[in-house]
C-alpha cells in the first residue's frame, strides 16, 4: 500500500512542481481509495501532502524572485476564512456526496487543463506594468474565496484556478503565476488544516506521501525546463479525467467501497 501512495505522491508533487496547478486533485482520491482512508482522515492528510509540496516547489522561486507577494496575500486572505466555511460545509455533507462532487471537480480540472494558456490577458494591468487594484479587486478576492472554500471542502489546492486568474485576469507571466500560486496553495493549505484539526490522520502515510511528493515537486519545476508545459498539461490532464471517471462509477455503482470512519 505505501508503495502505491508513494507513486501517487509522485505524480502529484511533479504537477505541482511544473504546472503549480492540478497535481492536489488526485490527493484525496489516491487516500480513500488506495490507501483506504475514511475522507475525515483523507482531507487533513491531503492538506498537508499539498501544502509541504508546494512548500518545497516554491522555495527554488523564491531565488529566482519570481513570486509576487502583494497578489499572493490578497488570494490568501480571502481564502482563509473561506476554507474554514468549506471545511463546516463538508462536515454536513455525506462522503458519498462529496465523493460525487469531487468527481464533477476533477472533470472541471481536467477540461481546464487541456485547454490553451497561451498569453496573458492582463485585464487588470495597468499601463506602467502594475496592477489596476481598484478595479480587479474584487475579482482577485472573489477568486480567492472559491478556492479557499474549495480547499476547505475538498482538502486541494485550487491551482487550476488560480494560475489562470493570475495570467489572464492579472497579466503574470508564467513563471510569476506559477510561483505565486504555489505561495497561495501553502497559505490555503495551513489554514484549510487548522479548520481541519482534531481529524485522525495516519502519519505513516502521511509521512510517505508528502516526502515523495516534496522530492518531486521540486523535480517537477526543472522538469519545467526540459519539456513544453502544454505536453506536461495535457498529459496530466488524461490521468485526471480517467481518474474522475472511475471515482463517479465507484461512488455511484459501487458506494461500499467508499471506506466510512
Amino acid at each position: 500500500m505505501l508503495a502505491v501512495v508513494a507513486l501517487a505522491g509522485l505524480l502529484i508533487g511533479v504537477a505541482l512542481g511544473a504546472l503549480g496547478a492540478g497535481g492536489s486533485i488526485l490527493a484525496v482520491p489516491a487516500l480513500v481509495y488506495l490507501a483506504g482512508q475514511p475522507l475525515t482522515a483523507a482531507v487533513p492528510t491531503a492538506l498537508m501532502v499539498v501544502g509541504l509540496s508546494s512548500a518545497a516547489a516554491v522555495a527554488p522561486r523564491l531565488r529566482a524572485g519570481v513570486v509576487r507577494w502583494r497578489v499572493a496575500l490578497v488570494f490568501g486572505a480571502a481564502g482563509v476564512p473561506a476554507a474554514f466555511g468549506g471545511a463546516a460545509l463538508g462536515r454536513s455533507l455525506s462522503p458519498r456526496l462529496l465523493m460525487l462532487g469531487f468527481a464533477v471537480l476533477m472533470a472541471v480540472v481536467a477540461v481546464r487543463m487541456f485547454r490553451d494558456r497561451a498569453g496573458a490577458g492582463g485585464a487588470c494591468r495597468t499601463t506602467s506594468g502594475g496592477v489596476n487594484w481598484r478595479t480587479c479587486l474584487p475579482s482577485a478576492v472573489g477568486t480567492g474565496a472559491v478556492v479557499g472554500m474549495l480547499t476547505g471542502l475538498f482538502g486541494v489546492g485550487g491551482g487550476f484556478l488560480i494560475v489562470p486568474a493570475l495570467t489572464l485576469l492579472l497579466g503574470l507571466d508564467a513563471a510569476a503565476a506559477v510561483a505565486t500560486s504555489l505561495v497561495v496553495i501553502v497559505i490555503n493549505s495551513a489554514a484549510g488544516l487548522v479548520a481541519h484539526a482534531g481529524a485522525p490522520v495516519d502519519w505513516g502515510v502521511t509521512a510517505v506521501f508528502a516526502l515523495t511528493a516534496a522530492i518531486a515537486a521540486v523535480a517537477g519545476g526543472r522538469l519545467t525546463r526540459r519539456l513544453p508545459a502544454k505536453l506536461v498539461r495535457r498529459a496530466f490532464a488524461v490521468v485526471v479525467l480517467l481518474v474522475a471517471a472511475g471515482l463517479a462509477v465507484a461512488v455511484t455503482a459501487a458506494p461500499g467501497s467508499l471506506p466510512v470512519s
